[in-house]
């Protein structure tokens, strides 16, 4: 533990954070418009922003308020400096690696997307990873503080390694992102999969409710008190597997239904969608059967106040899942999913801005227990 610091250097510190979230907040602002965002007074404003502009934080943008002649002091805008870095959010994906560069704003500074073949290896994966982050961060010509992964497959939460479970539709095997992208990020890499992303990305709407990932592969994640539980190693949600009724009232894994109803991906076990939405009602109803199944478990061990399905297949068969459910002992709210586009890239640009501004903000100012930062 560090020494507890004089009180001094404590207010310092918070004041500087204070003016860095209203630069965040506002874009920018005179020292007077800080002085009276924050509440302080404009020497202490201008003190501020002179210690920031110091460590590089914070830069005059050139623009001047309108002054002279008898109408005041022209005062200078200040805003965040470009060397604050931006944030790597990337998605890999059976269709490729989508990566972006996200500034303090939240907004796209540049993006760069490449394609991954059918079934995707390890190897190619990692040099479309590779690619498209050198490629993206060339474009927004700043560094990167860190970094936020997406994968479409189970995670081991303390590597970051993608994990190989039986059945897995996308053979990505061991892939790191975790070692592919350390060299271009200046902090933590931070991965999860795809389905606790979009999870977090509809958390806005709730805080305790369990999210059905039905798309070209399948997953739940369950979020409680609005914190997604991951599990011991990170598996948590690996429905594929569960028992549940399949055709003809036979017990048999989730994954294995989509086979006898002939609605695979050939050489996959990667879920034909398009086939899928174009079935019958008859198919529907056993597909509706089949999620009912899971939900009945996924209730009973976790007790959500709703489920929320989401993916690209799910929320279009929402009418034969209710139905299915309906029956149940303990029937749960089910309802689709708020966020439709881009839900797995909403959460990790999310967790991106947040981790970003966090970085920002504590890396240059000290706690005021006297501990410090790491």
């Amino acid at each position: 533990m560090e020494p507890t610091l004089p009180s001094q250097e404590i207010v310092r510190s918070l004041t500087d954070e204070h003016v860095l979230r209203a630069l965040m907040q506002h874009r920018r602002l005179t020292r007077a418009e800080l002085a009276v965002e924050i509440g302080i007074s404009k020497p202490t404003a201008g003190e501020s922003v002179r210690r920031l502009t110091e460590r590089g934080l914070v830069a005059d943008t050139g623009e001047r308020t309108p002054g002279g002649r008898g109408r005041g002091r022209v005062g200078s805008y200040y805003a965040l400096a470009p060397a604050v870095g931006v944030a790597l959010a990337v998605v890999i994906a059976p269709e490729g690696v989508v990566a972006e560069c996200l500034d303090i704003y939240g907004d796209t500074v540049s993006r760069a997307v490449r394609p991954i073949d059918r079934p995707a290896r390890p190897s190619q994966a990692a040099d479309a990873l590779a690619t498209a982050t050198v490629e993206v961060l060339a474009a927004a010509g700043r560094p990167a503080r860190l970094a936020v992964v997406s994968a479409a497959d189970p995670v081991d939460r303390a590597t970051g390694r993608l994990v190989q479970l039986p059945d897995s539709p996308f053979l990505v095997g061991d892939l790191d992102p975790v070692a592919v992208l350390a060299p271009h990020a200046g902090g933590p890499v931070v991965v999860d999969n795809d389905v606790n992303w979009a999870a977090l990305a509809e958390r806005n709407t709730a805080r305790d409710f369990a999210y059905l990932y039905l798309g070209e592969g399948l997953g739940c994640a369950i979020v409680s008190d609005g914190e997604v539980r991951r599990g011991h190693t990170g598996l948590t949600g690996e429905i594929a597997h569960l028992l549940t009724v399949g055709p003809g009232g036979r017990a048999v894994r989730l994954i294995e239904v989509f086979g006898e109803l002939g609605l695979r991906r050939d050489g996959s076990t990667a879920i034909d969608v398009e086939r899928l939405l174009d079935s019958d009602p008859a198919t529907r109803e056993l597909i509706g059967q089949a999620v009912a199944g899971v939900v009945a478990a996924v209730v009973a061990l976790a007790d959500p106040q709703e489920i929320v399905v989401g993916g690209s297949w799910g929320p279009a068969l929402i009418g034969s899942i209710r139905s299915a459910t309906t029956p149940m002992p303990r029937e749960v709210p089910v309802r689709p999913a708020v966020l439709t586009g881009e839900p797995v890239l909403a959460g990790v640009r999310a967790e991106a801005l947040n981790r970003l501004r966090s970085a920002i903000t504590t890396s240059n100012t000290v706690n005021v227990r006297g501990q410090g930062t790491r």
